[in-house]
């Protein structure tokens, strides 16, 4: 009788396997995540906040001009920005990440133009273009 060579199984690689299985079950219970900047915060906080940027740069993209559109994509970035600082503004769980500071920077930026120049008025290209880059910013530590 000839026997076949026993291959020694690694308990290391049981758990890898049982780590790659269980990961993705264990992500979905868990509140929180991980950013690309490594930190760990609560989902949904970054749900809320990355919804902020896709409205807010879609509507800082769209063309003024074409008003029906414009208002729609507007209405649509007010609405999540009341939605996040309904549920986020002095949270100690985020109130010193670096997301939640730039994000209140864009805010009140947002705040300062429209109480200078009224609630109908187009922003400037520069107040634009500094929007756009504080919200590309912000992404980076999402």
């Amino acid at each position: 009788m000839i026997s076949e060579p026993v291959k020694a199984v690694d308990k290391a690689d049981d758990n890898q396997q049982d780590d790659s299985v269980l990961g993705p079950i264990k992500s979905l219970f868990d509140p929180n995540e991980k950013t690309k900047s490594g930190k760990v915060l609560p989902k949904a906080y970054l749900k809320s906040a990355r919804e902020v940027l896709k409205t807010l740069r879609e509507s800082l993209k769209e063309d003024p001009q074409d008003m029906s559109k414009f208002r729609r994509t507007a209405d649509a970035a007010k609405e999540s920005i009341r939605d996040y600082l309904s549920n986020w503004r002095g949270q100690q769980a985020v109130t010193k990440e670096e997301s939640y500071v730039k994000l209140e920077e864009v805010f009140r930026s947002l705040a300062r133009f429209y109480s200078k120049a009224g609630p109908s008025a187009s922003l400037s290209d520069e107040v634009k273009s500094e929007i756009l880059h504080d919200l590309d910013v912000v992404e980076e530590y999402l």
